[in-house]
């Protein structure tokens, strides 16, 4: 297995995978990387190409995640996972929404801690997850199932970000109409309820600041986002 090598103040240069690309918080995720220093390398991860080139980027597009057996291979030495792939449980029964926020998401990350003992890996989930598994709320559960089960696997460490309001970065082209309609409270936002609002920049450096610089608790909610992000 190939080892990252270490950049001058010490810290592990990073190799990430990233999964969710396409999407409002991958994108996001994705664009800090490749503007990060500490981040040497990226493979993205996904069903369709996300549209970005970069001397750090690699992509593989597959049309099933659900079976990664041709290129494992590939998929050795990272150091890293941020797992950002995700779907809207609107409209959707609890089966269908399992298979993709519980099912696959435990394929991948099962794959990839056998294959990197020393992988950090950060998922994202949401403000409001249910770890108890015995909630009401049918998303809540499926979260809190996956992020239970994500915990038991041997990576170096796991991460779980709970995000509520996401501010998103200006330029990048995947971001929900949802949130573009409410930028414009962002200042408010943060300013009254600080607990529960994040930056998509702060939510990103988080993740890689995490890989590098542990912190004192595997769930992240927004202010602990924020804080990391300043590390």
């Amino acid at each position: 297995m190939s080892m990252p090598i270490k950049n001058q103040s010490g810290s592990k240069k990073i190799s990430a995978i990233i999964t969710g690309a396409t999407g409002m918080v991958g994108e996001g995720v994705l664009h800090e990387c490749l503007e990060h220093s500490d981040v040497e390398r990226v493979l993205v991860l996904g069903r369709k190409p996300c549209g970005v080139t970069h001397p750090k980027l690699t992509e593989i597009v597959l049309p099933d995640l659900f079976d990664l057996s041709s290129i494992e291979a590939r998929l050795d030495g990272y150091n890293a996972c941020f797992y950002c792939l995700g779907i809207s449980s609107a409209g959707m029964n609890e089966a269908e929404y399992s298979r993709i926020t519980h099912d696959l998401t435990l394929y991948v990350a099962g794959l990839l801690a056998r294959i990197n003992s020393e992988m950090v890996f950060c998922y994202v989930t949401a403000g409001g997850t249910d770890r108890t598994e015995q909630g009401k709320s049918m998303w809540a559960r499926v979260k809190g199932r996956t992020e239970n089960q994500l915990l038991q696997l041997p990576f170096k460490r796991a991460y779980m970000f709970r995000p509520g309001y996401i501010h998103p970065t200006k330029g990048l082209r995947n971001t929900h109409r949802y949130y573009v309609a409410f930028s414009w409270l962002y200042p408010a936002l943060r300013r009254f309820m600080p607990k529960h609002v994040i930056t998509l920049s702060e939510l990103g450096k988080a993740m890689i600041n995490v890989v590098n610089k542990d912190y004192d608790t595997s769930i992240l909610e927004s202010k602990d986002m924020a804080k990391v992000a300043q590390k």
